[in-house]
């Protein structure tokens, strides 16, 4: 028999293996200074595109000034237990009646962190007789939500009809034996390719198939729609959306997340939520905090408008500069390049001491081999010049990648890890 841990010592994993030289710089690096448009990494000034911060709303006086209030009233603990048992009030009531509304459903149930939530909601929605039927290119989140079912569970091939109506068609006739039930789970928006999910087609299925769909809208609610209520609302099926989850860690700027849909749904989950039974409610400031950022939402619309005159400014720059940003439909702007991981890493260590551009780098294994994906974030706190400065970053990089630069550079990278 061997030791549990043998596996740790001769296998740090896919991307662990790179630990001794990313740690601190590539993963786990520390930004600095108020969140904004741009940050200090290291002591210098970059321009940041790697903060979730959609609306602005993370560093806004009338947030801090709220925060701060409720701080000084509540504390960091209040309240203490769990909402079942000590840790329910007004506030929180007022806050999932505000969110419902906003998303246009009848109800809606907070949720402490969006990760734990999401898990948990799909362990409470389904049993081992039910099907689940997900997108292949669905966040971390739901995968472990689905890791939990008991039952049968199948991926289709990202945002393809054809690929989710045969999967239905397998669910329908697994259900049929074992009287269960169907809930397809899809992203409003998928957070690395910035495509938003074909919800609206997805939705038409439901005329020749019986399931239930569960939407992840982390990046599309407060960003897309008329009034900001996310994806379904941008593509005119709001209604249909039986489970509808955002996160807070977006367009709100905060901690928590919640989910919506029909009231009977709500009050079936909030009583089976395991995640929520036994866990410490979601602190006071962090409500009080949601409320006036959910205010701000409704009211000044000038926030998304600002955002997407960035989003649009930044995603026509990199196209019109022969830029590969895939099919975004949303404010998520990946670029897309050739090139190995220690390319990479010599690509990205340019971009931020010489650019003074900081921005997300994705590489095997979460997009294949050969690739890198550069991940921007434009928010309503850049600026045109932030937007300009980094298009002629990029072009200059992308020239060193092609030209072997990098190749070069991060050759010793390569040798340290042959030996």
């Amino acid at each position: 028999m061997r030791d549990l841990f043998d596996k740790i010592y001769k296998d740090k994993g896919p991307l662990g293996k790179w630990a001794q030289q990313a740690e601190g710089y590539f993963v786990f690096p520390k930004l600095e200074g108020p969140i904004s448009n741009r940050m200090k990494f290291r002591g210098k000034e970059v321009i940041t595109w790697s903060i979730n911060d959609y609306l602005g709303l993370a560093n806004h006086p009338e947030v801090r000034k709220v925060d701060a209030e409720a701080a000084a009233e509540y504390g960091s603990a209040y309240p203490m237990g769990a909402r079942m048992m000590s840790g329910h009030t007004d506030l929180h009531e007022k806050l999932q009646d505000e969110l419902a509304s906003f998303v246009n459903k009848e109800a809606s149930y907070l949720l402490n962190f969006g990760y734990q939530g999401m898990v948990s909601t799909i362990d409470a929605l389904v049993s081992k007789q039910d099907v689940i039927v997900y997108d292949v290119d669905a966040h971390a989140c739901i995968i472990d939500g689905v890791r939990l079912h008991l039952g049968q569970r199948f991926t289709y091939m990202h945002n393809d009809m054809d690929s989710i109506e045969k999967n239905l068609q397998r669910a329908t006739k697994i259900c049929e034996q074992t009287g269960g039930g169907i809930l397809l789970i899809s992203e409003g928006v998928f957070g690395m390719r910035g495509e938003q999910g074909r919800l609206k087609e997805i939705v038409e299925l439901k005329k020749k198939y019986n399931f239930r769909l569960f939407v992840d809208d982390a990046h599309g609610f407060g960003t897309l729609g008329a009034t900001g209520a996310g994806a379904g609302e941008e593509q005119g099926v709001q209604d249909d959306i039986d489970v509808y989850f955002a996160t807070f860690a977006k367009s709100l700027a905060s901690t928590g997340a919640f989910i919506a849909g029909d009231k009977e749904i709500m009050d079936y989950l909030k009583y089976n939520l395991r995640s929520q039974m036994f866990a410490k409610s979601l602190q006071m400031q962090l409500v009080v905090g949601a409320l006036k950022r959910l205010d701000m939402l409704r009211t000044m619309p000038e926030l998304k408008a600002k955002l997407w005159e960035n989003v649009n400014a930044l995603q026509s720059g990199l196209k019109e500069n022969g830029f590969d940003i895939g099919t975004t439909q949303s404010c998520v702007t990946p670029v897309y390049l050739k090139g190995s991981i220690p390319e990479a890493m010599a690509l990205v260590r340019d971009l931020r001491e010489n650019h003074g551009v900081f921005c997300s780098i994705v590489v095997y294994p979460v997009i294949p081999k050969g690739l890198i994906l550069l991940r921007m974030i434009p928010t309503a706190t850049h600026t045109l010049e932030d937007i300009e400065l980094t298009l002629t970053a990029f072009s200059v990089i992308r020239e060193r990648l092609e030209n072997g630069t990098y190749k070069r550079l991060s050759a010793a990278v390569t040798a340290s890890l042959e030996e």
